[in-house]
């Protein structure tokens, strides 16, 4: 679901669709919208899950400062997805403890 009126804000401007593979599915997303912004809109609500107690994770403070939101984004680990802008085929996958380095 995405705010497409706002009462303060007013309409979103149209932008361009892109698609994104977030765990091996295709979902769609706005170029340039941040990355947890797109998985929000298509309900994945687990972005990680933690180290040591392998407890699940997503959006906290949604300004790069928390951490809670690191994904694994095109091999990268750590990657903080609420300051990260989407770009057209992006591969990003749920982040386990610490993550790994992929090869490519």
């Amino acid at each position: 679901m995405r705010i497409v009126d706002h009462p303060i804000l007013g309409k979103i401007k149209e932008r361009k669709k892109v698609f994104i593979e977030v765990d091996g599915k295709k979902i769609e997303a706005y170029e340039g919208e941040p990355i947890a912004a797109a998985l929000l809109a298509a309900g994945i609500r687990v972005f990680r899950f933690t180290a040591k107690e392998k407890e699940p994770r997503g959006v906290f403070c949604a300004i790069g400062r928390c951490t809670d939101c690191i994904m694994t984004v095109d091999g990268i680990p750590n990657v903080r997805t609420c300051v990260t802008p989407v770009r057209d085929g992006m591969k990003i996958k749920t982040q386990v403890g610490l993550g790994k380095w992929e090869q490519k």
